[in-house]
């Protein structure tokens, strides 16, 4: 269980050419034909929408995909007038100061011509209108901080000024857009789940913010690209529309204090992980779903949950390359430093228990096309805050707190369950 992939070896390879993953498992004594047929597989696979490395450019902004992961019908205006704020930010990182300005040009059109539509798209279209205007109220000082850094030198802590006052009024945007678009998931949506699973613990019909403290041992700082913090501070959304089975069982075990005290049990790279309590057992020892059943020493253990683009909802206990569809798009991509996913034994896809791992991604280890996470473990959520502290989290770092911010009123226990801290 304590290892998301077989080896570290692995772990490093993965990101690697189809051809080259497999040659290099050839040549080797690991035991390891689960990952040589996902990679073949993966490499030849025709799928409608290929996953989330595929094509030149990889959307690696947790909170955009979030935004992408919402339940919105006939969301094709909003998809647009989002990619137009979206690339605001992509023009600002690489100084083209001209496209970003254009782009505020364009937000302000588009707020001008669809607020009315928009509007009506939402559960209360009164709170959504007063939320299209305070984004239009962004847009004046966002061009003007745009305009000011023009007038300095590149490189000058001038235009890093102005830049850094864009920056946070485009964040303000961004933010006041994902409000909208929650306010556009119908009233009462909830993701459809079998109800072989009612006896496990959901989150249902919304989304969860959960937040971590670590600290190292003996008070040692986290260094992030040279600056020291006394401790590391993270902030996470758990996403019950896209993963309610996955995503409720890890509020529950928040809520419950399970993560409260624990150690990071593997930091290579490639991962930080966690979940795994002392003793015995391999994860959380609890009343186990009759469908799914119990680990060997009790663990309640949770089927695999992948939710592939197009679908109505996830399906569950298999991978996407048992399904025959490998290759193939989820809802939740592993393409954000900080994708939060599910760990489990490497050739049962239901073991999962309580271990999860946040993936570092890194785009120039993920070639276009050759992410083989995706559809194999489920993403349940993605680090918005604090991500860069994955980078200095290492193994015996500790969770001193682990905490639910909102969202915890989605969370649905079996009756047989009352959530109480240990």
């Amino acid at each position: 269980m304590n290892g998301v992939i077989a080896t570290t070896c692995m772990a490093a390879a993965i990101w690697a050419s189809p051809s080259a993953i497999i040659e290099s498992i050839d040549s080797t004594d690991f035991s390891n034909n689960m990952i040589v047929n996902q990679v073949r597989s993966a490499s030849v696979a025709d799928a409608k929408e290929m996953a989330s490395a595929s094509g030149s450019r990889v959307n690696k902004d947790a909170e955009s995909l979030l935004r992408y992961g919402l339940p919105i019908p006939k969301d094709k205006e909003i998809r647009k007038f989002q990619v137009t704020i979206e690339d605001i930010r992509q023009d600002i990182g690489s100084k083209r100061k001209s496209a970003a300005i254009d782009g505020v040009k364009k937000t302000a059109q588009g707020l001008k011509s669809k607020s009315s539509t928009f509007a009506a798209m939402c559960r209360e279209p009164t709170e959504c209108t007063e939320i299209l205007k305070e984004m239009s109220d962004q847009l004046e000082p966002l061009t003007e901080n745009l305009k000011t850094s023009i007038d300095f030198f590149n490189g000058s802590d001038q235009e890093r000024a102005a830049l850094d006052k864009a920056y946070n009024k485009h964040d303000k945007l961004q933010k006041l857009l994902t409000k909208l678009e929650e306010q556009m998931v119908p009233a009462g949506y909830a993701t459809p789940v079998p109800s072989d699973y009612d006896d496990l613990p959901q989150l249902r019909g919304g989304r969860a913010t959960v937040e971590f403290v670590l600290q190292k041992p003996e008070n040692a700082p986290f260094d992030v690209e040279g600056t020291n913090f006394p401790e590391a501070k993270m902030v996470m959304v758990i996403d019950g529309f896209n993963a309610p089975v996955t995503g409720g069982n890890f509020i529950d075990l928040v809520a419950k204090g399970f993560y409260n005290n624990m150690k990071i049990q593997r930091s290579d790279g490639f991962v930080v992980q966690t979940g795994d309590p002392e003793g015995p057992a391999d994860g959380y020892v609890g009343t186990p779903s009759k469908s799914v059943g119990k680990g060997k020493h009790g663990e309640r253990l949770i089927p695999s949950e992948i939710f592939p683009k197009g679908d109505k909802g996830p399906f569950y206990e298999t991978t996407i390359e048992d399904e025959g569809r490998g290759g193939e798009a989820t809802v939740l991509p592993f393409s954000s430093y900080g994708a939060m996913g599910w760990a489990r034994e490497e050739y049962d896809a239901n073991s999962g228990s309580s271990q999860f791992f946040w993936l570092l991604f890194d785009s120039d280890l993920t070639p276009a096309g050759k992410n083989v996470l995706d559809g194999r473990y489920p993403v349940f959520g993605y680090v918005v805050e604090g991500a860069d502290f994955l980078s200095d989290t290492k193994e015996d770092d500790v969770i001193v707190s682990a905490k639910i911010t909102s969202g915890k009123e989605f969370l649905v226990l079996p009756k047989s369950d009352t959530t109480v801290p240990f």
